[in-house]
């Protein structure tokens, strides 16, 4: 039988759940320690609390930096109780055993999302915390170590199961959980530091997470899967409110990551825009007068692939575009808010899922990407390139148009969003025609420009919208031979990066053509 909780070490930043806590602790006959903030608040709560200074024979010294670093609280919690040396050891040191450990830890990673300066980070980084967690951990045998708020009621119910104590299996789980907390404190502490002073590849590079959701599966029901956060504050599908709807698989978080990144490089200011994702590659892009029309313009590129979309709009959801997109089987819609008669609508789809994420993500935000290989990660910047008209360098004899020069520069914002090889045709601030994920970039152009004429025919138009267009490639043309497909779809500019040691021979190609063509100096792929 387990051995009854008889003294508990409480040291807590966040207050949350405390007094509660420490109420039902007293009442099972738990003798409470704590320090400093956590202390006064157990006191004025009317608990009795012993100050661990009191324990050591030590104050609070150095601002709080030394307190609970001391033989007589490591002593009681790493001490073996079944252990001849160690109890005499307890008994020759006057030191007792420390039974149960909640600790949670200065909040460092808030410190530093506030955005406050060096010398503040580093007084928020905690040792004490982490020593005595890591401490007890290791003794989970005998100590239960909690550094959660939502594990208060999970120990207190484990406690009322076994007599006033806790189960091996249970402290073993506590154990676990605490080693990946300091674990990921540690991982806060070096990645903000690397950036603080300006490491940009250091030797150990160290990542957490937070557990969101635990997945169905992952990408095919045979694979496994959860979702974790990283405790940023950027809006997106990881910080979103869900409204309604089932629960996000693995491949709508994946999908509604793509949609909403890429709706978040239009700006509110600018005008509605709204952006439908299918396999995490754009199906439609398009500004608009109004959401509803933005809606309509990138459905109407590829309809086909829209079924079953993922919806990201970079305005708040308002009625009329909610009954639009009610009418075709959608996964999921995310934007920044949400009417109450679109919500209300909404509400009869009960398999849609609506996500709120009051706010944009910054698209030239620095950020990292992560992505796991055999043997070992890749890390990269966020793609967060940009370019305006002043950075283009024109070289066809032709100049393009105002509108011409409107349309490249959104087509390359939404190419930026597009599996490599990647081609998109834009008219008139909508894509009309995108061409994905292809080995070869004249495929891309060509997949790109029939879809554009499938869409002709369902619409009864006389002709396809790519008559009039804009392209735009992720990546430089190697030949001609693309550039030229794109022309045969009616494309009449071209935005591209440039580089090709056959330069030359594409400008020339564009020029006998009769195309504008600028180039960025920048490519965007994505693979």
């Amino acid at each position: 039988m387990p051995t009854p909780i008889r003294r508990a070490l409480l040291s807590v930043s966040d207050k949350t759940g405390l007094v509660d806590l420490g109420q039902a602790l007293a009442a099972r006959g738990v003798e409470l320690l704590s320090t400093g903030g956590t202390a006064r608040a157990l006191r004025d709560a009317g608990l009795e609390v012993r100050d661990v200074a009191d324990l050591t024979g030590f104050p609070e010294m150095m601002d709080g930096r030394v307190k609970t670093l001391h033989p007589m609280v490591h002593g009681g919690l790493l001490a073996l109780r079944d252990n001849a040396d160690h109890k005499a050891a307890m008994d020759a040191h006057g030191i007792a055993p420390i039974d149960l450990l909640v600790v949670n830890l200065y909040p460092f990673e808030e410190t530093v999302a506030s955005g406050a300066d060096y010398d503040t980070c580093i007084e928020n980084i905690d040792i004490g915390g982490p020593a005595m967690i890591r401490a007890a951990a290791k003794n989970h045998a005998f100590v239960s170590v909690v550094v959660d708020v939502e594990d208060y009621r999970k120990l207190l119910g484990d406690m009322d199961q076994h007599a006033g104590g806790t189960c091996g299996k249970f402290r073993r789980k506590l154990a676990q959980t605490a080693y990946a907390r300091t674990a990921a404190y540690d991982a806060a502490v070096s990645t903000w530091m690397a950036g603080a002073i300006g490491v940009e590849t250091p030797r150990r590079r160290a990542v957490a997470g937070r557990l969101a959701q635990t997945l169905r599966y992952g990408e095919n029901p045979h694979q496994k899967a959860a979702f974790y956060s990283d405790g940023s504050n950027r809006p997106g599908v990881a910080t979103a409110a869900q409204l309604q709807g089932k629960e996000l698989s693995y491949n709508n978080i994946n999908d509604t990551d793509a949609a909403f990144e890429l709706v978040s490089e239009f700006a509110p200011k600018d005008g509605p825009a709204c952006a439908i994702i299918k396999h995490a590659n754009p199906c439609g892009v398009a500004r608009g007068e109004t959401l509803h029309q933005a809606y309509a313009r990138a459905y109407d590129c590829d309809r086909t692939s829209a079924f079953g979309g993922i919806i990201a709009l970079n305005q708040s959801l308002d009625v009329q575009t909610a009954h639009e997109i009610s009418q075709i089987f959608t996964e999921v819609v995310i934007a920044p808010g949400a009417s109450a008669e679109a919500r209300e609508l909404f509400a009869a789809k009960k398999n849609l899922r609506l996500l709120i994420t009051e706010g944009l993500a910054d698209p030239l935000a620095a950020a990292m990407i992560l992505r796991q290989v055999s043997g070992g990660y890749l890390f990269q910047d966020k793609d967060n390139g940009h370019i305006t008209a002043d950075d283009l360098e024109i070289v066809t004899k032709r100049a393009p148009d105002a509108r011409e020069l409107s349309d490249m520069l959104f087509a390359w914002r939404v190419a930026k969003h597009v599996k490599s090889n990647a081609i998109v045709y834009v008219r008139d601030g909508a894509t009309v025609g995108v061409g994905a994920g292809q080995m070869s970039r004249v495929d891309s152009c060509r997949i790109a420009a029939r879809k554009a004429e499938d869409m002709a025919d369902a619409l009864g138009l006389s002709a396809p919208l790519t008559q009039g267009s804009v392209v735009a490639s992720d990546a430089f043309f190697p030949f001609a031979d693309g550039l030229l497909a794109a022309a045969e779809a009616g494309a009449t500019a071209v935005i591209q990066p440039g580089g090709s040691m056959r330069d030359d021979a594409v400008i020339a190609a564009a020029d006998e053509a009769g195309l504008a063509m600028a180039l960025t100096g920048m490519r965007h792929f994505r693979h």
